[in-house]
């Protein structure tokens, strides 16, 4: 017998945003992105790093989108405050940014030559 379902699961699925403790997660807190305020002095440019760490999603609710969802809401999150994101989390380098490529620009050093000066 199948159970959950329906509006219940819908609700479990909304992704908030946990300020405390510096993450996004699924209401039900089971699925989560692990992240990192960080300064970025490397420039000289001031201003501050979204450093995304850790993306989780229980095994039986993997399929569902929710580490998609949960990467969108952070790099929304990030744009809305003007971060710049480090994305150490391997599902968010290696799956999301190449399905995603609209969110590069948000990347650390994207679109910047380093200079061999």
């Amino acid at each position: 017998m199948a159970m959950g379902g329906g509006k219940e699961e819908k609700e479990a699925n909304k992704i908030v945003w946990n300020d405390k403790e510096r993450r996004f997660e699924t209401e039900d807190r089971q699925s989560y992105l692990q992240y990192i305020i960080r300064d970025d002095d490397d420039d000289g440019g001031g201003g501050v790093v979204m450093d995304m760490v850790h993306t989780f999603v229980p095994r039986r609710k993997r399929g569902q989108g929710l580490a998609s969802h949960l990467c969108t809401a952070a790099f929304t999150h990030a744009q809305r405050h003007s971060f710049s994101v480090i994305p150490s989390c391997s599902y968010i380098s290696d799956t999301f940014l190449p399905r995603n490529p609209s969110w590069a620009s948000l990347v650390k050093g994207a679109g910047t030559a380093k200079s061999s000066m």
